[in-house]
């Protein structure tokens, strides 16, 4: 049935464009094969990375966590931290203060404006650390849909893909960040084609403009276990097209009591892993705390702070580790943590710990496992007084200032 004409006048340009990239084509293009030329390895530019070994430019990141672990939060700090050029997150700013494009299509612009304050009174950066560099949108003024499943199936929505990559040219922008990725296209989300498709559109405008895109994505349900990459939820394309990806995960039970970190205490807590760093080498986890930050306005805002779990060896010294062998030398201590002779008894008393208590005995045990494990101390079998065998621990190479 042929559109009525009155309807036909609104139809948008885009609609008679094919699914994606480019004009119709009347013939298939010739395809060839290049030979590979070899040149000096020291001319082959170089990757440019710009936030630690997660932004990279003419490439896609992508962030995958759950509903209110912190990953908007972190969002605007590093947002804060890229345009100001400063490290408040210990993550390496490969080039100087860069311009930043912050697009949450979700959020009111006031609700991001407030964490932003928030953030930046939290880290002491001032309006002039960022001067023209940040940009700041919400999806409530500003849609940002590159694709949609309509009557002809699923299409890149050109128009919108012009404008965007015009406006990343026109403002110079480094680093664009789109929280959520959900928010930036109308296809289903379980389709992989359609996944695919839009991905690699972003993936496309990251390489025509030079800047780096990081997308912002939810997890499934994950009834209590912890988020992975191929957790991201809806097809699995989006990993694919990504470059690097970060997962976060809130601190679990386990992980709370290893640290000394109460229970009611743990949600404050996150942490992020580089889950697939195929462009770089494997990082090691990153933790942050969420604390609230009071504005003028008498609002509390939650703020992404960096966090470093407790060193079992902190504050430990040569000094502290003979008199932890002169304790262990002076008499018969025992391995199992169940027995009255446990040798974390003699190492509470040396360093004036307490061995009944829940939190000394998670350090005493680390402190005593790494001892045996670099020679401090040594766990050798012998008959106890009943000449049965049990495993003792004695002194290993002793220490000396």
């Amino acid at each position: 049935m042929p559109l009525d004409p009155s309807f036909e006048d609104d139809v948008p340009s885009w609609m008679d464009e094919p699914p994606a990239y480019g004009e119709p084509v009347t013939a298939p293009a010739a395809i060839k094969a290049t030979p590979f030329t070899w040149r000096a390895e020291a001319d082959i530019p170089r990757r440019q990375w710009l936030y630690g070994r997660h932004l990279l430019r003419d490439f896609l990141s992508v962030d995958v966590a759950a509903g209110g672990v912190g990953k908007s939060s972190l969002k605007i700090g590093e947002a804060l931290a890229l345009a100001s050029g400063r490290d408040i997150y210990g993550q390496t700013l490969h080039e100087g203060p860069l311009r930043v494009w912050l697009y949450n299509l979700e959020d009111p612009a006031e609700e991001t404006e407030r964490r932003l304050h928030a953030t930046a009174k939290r880290f002491r950066i001032q309006p002039e650390d960022i001067a023209d560099r940040l940009f700041v949108d919400s999806g409530r003024d500003q849609r940002c849909v590159i694709a949609e499943d309509n009557m002809s199936g699923v299409r890149i929505i050109r128009p919108v893909v012009d404008s965007i990559i015009d406006e990343i040219k026109a403002r110079n922008i480094d680093v664009l960040i789109l929280d959520p990725f959900v928010s930036s296209h109308a296809v289903s989300e379980n389709d992989n084609m359609a996944i695919d498709m839009v991905a690699k559109e972003w993936a496309r405008v990251a390489g025509v403009t030079g800047c780096a895109i990081n997308l912002v994505h939810h997890v499934r349900k994950q009834n209590g276990q912890e988020a992975t990459a191929d957790s991201a939820r809806g097809a699995s394309a989006l990993i694919g097209a990504a470059r690097s990806v970060m997962v976060f995960n809130r601190m679990t039970k386990d992980e709370a009591e290893k640290v000394g970190v109460s229970e009611a205490e743990a949600r404050f807590f996150f942490r992020v892993d580089n889950d697939k760093a195929n462009l770089a080498p494997p990082g090691s986890t990153t933790w942050y705390r969420m604390n609230n930050v009071d504005l003028d306005n008498g609002d509390s805002v939650g703020v992404a702070c960096p966090w470093k779990a407790p060193d079992a060896f902190d504050g430990i010294t040569v000094a502290h580790v003979m008199r932890v062998q002169k304790a262990v030398g002076a008499g018969e201590w025992r391995e199992n943590r169940q027995s009255n002779a446990w040798v974390g008894r003699a190492v509470a008393d040396a360093l004036m710990m307490d061995a009944d208590d829940p939190k000394d005995t998670k350090r005493i045990t680390i402190l005593v496992k790494e001892w045996i494990k670099n020679g401090v101390l040594e766990v050798v079998e012998q008959e106890d007084s009943a000449r049965r065998k049990r495993k003792f621990v004695v002194v290993g190479n002793w220490v000396t200032e």
